[in-house]
């Protein structure tokens, strides 16, 4: 007879002794860092999100509607909270939940049609000739609730051509306007008469002088946030004046916008480092700080080098560098170091100089986690570690207030012992951080 009383261990990816967490904690793991089907350095995209629809059933419906929105929200994810409410429809104990959240995480138009694309992606053959699964009673009812928050413009930017188009939601859900000019406004968008939106790229592929274009967008703010990001080394190269494009960095709002996007922008406009800087940082003027010694350890090792996604140039070690620039702002005394092969400190710099240093600590290497934890702690010090939680060796428990920032999606993940742990590299994970303490004392 087979023994069934076995002691279930658990391993890295790197062969350290891993960390077990329960089916709600695996989804965050698996949610909270998650690019929809892009590949990770130790798991395929395709792995990670059939892990996600294997977990959505074992976690108590309220709890996967909560996480759904605080990706969406929090995260500021887009795709993986969709396929977590496609995955609650299929459920009957999470079903009612879907309307309510789908209607919450729905914020762009776009995602309207995104969403009915996961939705029927289980069947086989080219998206127009799947035979599409019928649409739920809650899935129709969140999706026309989402209907109703976009405007004329909102719609136009995103009525695009496609497999599924927002006019076939508007079929589907049978939406019902709030208003009599929403009416008249759905039924442009159904007759094909919507005016077409005042938006960049609109106004640059119609041949229009760049330079004018991007000085008229700025002047009328309609230039967002990562619009103006993305488009820095392209308003340089149209001549747009350099006082111009600093004035708009340092108007623009940055509640929406991740680190990381700060520091891919540097990278291709250095002329504007100063003033990316000063606008990455202007989000934490008013932040709680942290109180006390605090100890910044960095992973620098090889698979932290991989980037965010198949179109992203951004590496899980700038992400992880984004927000170790946002925590060293917020704490009162701090040493930084980071671990690869071995651990190095680095000088306690601000801003873009302190992810130089960080990634010119050391080579980029094997991953002694455990080794590097065991050197740097202290009784006293809080503890913060910045990590895809993979490892060599066996991760101790924390001797003082330990926080482990995990920027991954992997299943298993490192430390025992009473560490704290987050998901993801929003700068949120920052503030959990110092409200989890305030909650504390």
């Amino acid at each position: 007879m087979a023994k069934l009383n076995k002691l279930l261990r658990v391993f890295t990816h790197e062969g350290a002794k891993g960390k077990a967490f329960t089916p709600e904690q695996e989804l965050r793991r698996a949610l909270m860092n998650c690019m929809l089907w892009e590949d990770q350095f130790y798991e395929n995209g395709v792995s990670i999100a059939d892990r996600v629809k294997t977990l959505v059933p074992q976690v108590a419906a309220e709890r996967v509607a909560a996480l759904a929105i605080e990706a969406r929200e929090t995260m500021k994810l887009r795709h993986a909270p969709l396929l977590v409410v496609r995955e609650m429809a299929r459920h009957e104990k999470h079903r009612v939940l879907v309307a309510d959240t789908l209607a919450r995480i729905v914020q762009r138009p776009d995602e309207l049609t995104e969403f009915l694309a996961i939705y029927w992606a289980d069947a086989l053959g080219p998206m127009q000739q799947r035979k599409k699964q019928p649409v739920s009673a809650q899935v129709k009812k969140g999706l026309a609730r989402a209907l109703t928050k976009f405007d004329a413009y909102q719609l136009a930017k995103y009525n695009r051509d496609g497999a599924v188009r927002i006019r076939d939601v508007l079929f589907l859900t049978h939406a019902k306007p709030k208003s009599d000019d929403q009416g008249a406004l759905w039924k442009q968008l159904v007759d094909g008469t919507l005016a077409a939106p005042d938006t960049w790229e609109v106004s640059l592929s119609g041949g229009k002088d760049k330079r004018a274009t991007f000085e008229r967008l700025i002047a009328e703010k309609k230039l967002g946030g990562l619009a103006l990001l993305r488009n820095l080394r392209l308003m340089q190269t149209a001549g747009v004046a350099r006082k111009t494009i600093a004035d708009a960095i340092a108007a623009m709002r940055v509640d929406r916008i991740l680190p990381y996007r700060f520091i891919a922008a540097a990278r291709y406009a250095p002329d504007f480092e100063e003033a990316l800087q000063e606008a990455m940082l202007k989000s934490i003027k008013d932040h709680v700080r942290l109180k006390g010694r605090t100890r910044l350890l960095i992973d620098v090792s090889g698979s932290m080098s991989l980037a965010l996604g198949n179109q992203s140039e951004m590496t899980r070690l700038e992400a992880a560098c984004g927000l170790a620039i946002l925590a060293r702002e917020i704490c009162d005394e701090v040493e930084i170091f980071t671990f690869s092969e071995k651990v190095v400190k680095v000088a306690s710099r601000r801003g873009f100089a302190l992810r130089d240093a960080i990634v010119a600590s050391q080579p980029h290497g094997g991953t002694w986690l455990g080794r590097a934890v065991t050197e740097i702690d202290r009784k006293g010090d809080r503890l913060i570690v910045f990590t895809d939680e993979q490892s060599h060796d066996a991760v101790p428990a924390p001797k003082g207030n330990g926080t482990m920032i995990n920027v991954a999606s992997y299943q298993r993940g490192v430390g025992q012992g009473d560490w704290q742990r987050v998901d993801g590299f929003s700068e949120s994970v920052i503030a959990w951080i110092a409200a989890q303490e305030k909650t504390a004392h």
